[in-house]
C-alpha cells in the first residue's frame, strides 16, 4: 500500500490534488484542512496517504498530519461511514473539535457538516466514544465552549433567532466572559 507521497505539487482543485513523484502523477483526495495548508504549485510537498481499493477503483486519500490520517481510519470503522463521508467530516471540523464533540457527546457540531444527519451523528458519537483520548491541548476548550453556549442560550432566551445569535457569536473575541459576551452581542444585534 502507498503510505506517503513525497514530490512536487502539480495541481490543486479541491478536494483533489496531483503530486508528481519522479514523473508519476498521483491523484489524491484531501480534506479541506490539509488543502488550505498546501504549498504553492510546483513546490515540494509531503502527504501521508491511505489507499482504498474497491472493485472499480483504487483511491488515495491524503493528510497533512498523522493525527488526521489516524482519525480518518477510525471514522472508516464506523458503520455507515465511507471514505467520502469521513473526508467530509474532516473537512467540516478539526480533529480536536471532533474529539471534543465525541468526549462531550455533542450531536449539534456533527449535524452541521453537510451529509451528516442526526442519526449518523449519534452513531458516530456512540462508536467513537472510547476511541479518542482528549489531549491536554484541548483542555482549555471546554470552558470556552461552555461560555459560548451560555451566551448563545442567553440570546435565544431574550428572543433572538438561533442563527442570528450564532452569527453574532463569531464577532466576539475568543475567550470572552459570559457577561461581557452577552453585552457585546447585544450591542452588535442592536445595530
Amino acid at each position: 500500500m502507498i503510505a506517503r507521497l513525497n514530490g512536487r505539487l502539480l495541481e490543486k482543485s479541491p478536494p483533489l490534488i496531483v503530486v508528481d513523484c519522479n514523473g508519476v502523477g498521483y491523484e489524491v483526495e484531501v480534506p479541506m484542512s490539509t488543502f488550505y495548508n498546501l504549498p504553492d504549485l510546483g513546490q515540494p510537498v509531503q502527504i501521508l496517504t491511505h489507499m482504498v481499493v474497491r472493485e472499480d477503483a483504487q483511491l488515495l486519500y491524503g493528510f497533512g498530519s498523522e493525527q488526521e490520517k489516524n482519525t480518518f481510519k477510525q471514522l472508516l470503522k464506523v458503520n455507515g461511514i465511507g471514505a467520502k463521508s469521513a473526508l467530509a467530516i474532516l473537512s467540516g471540523v478539526s480533529v480536536n473539535d471532533l474529539m471534543l464533540a465525541v468526549s462531550q457527546q455533542e450531536v449539534g457540531l456533527l449535524t452541521r457538516i453537510p451529509g451528516i444527519g442526526k442519526k449518523t451523528a449519534e452513531r458516530l458519537l456512540l462508536e467513537l466514544k472510547d476511541k479518542f483520548v482528549v489531549t491536554g491541548s484541548t483542555s482549555a476548550q471546554p470552558a470556552v465552549k461552555a461560555a459560548t453556549d451560555d451566551i448563545l442560550n442567553a440570546l435565544v432566551a431574550l428572543g433572538y433567532h438561533e442563527r442570528e445569535a450564532a452569527a453574532t457569536l463569531k464577532l466576539l473575541e475568543p475567550g470572552i466572559s459570559v457577561s461581557d459576551g452577552i453585552r457585546q452581542a447585544l450591542k452588535y444585534l442592536a445595530k
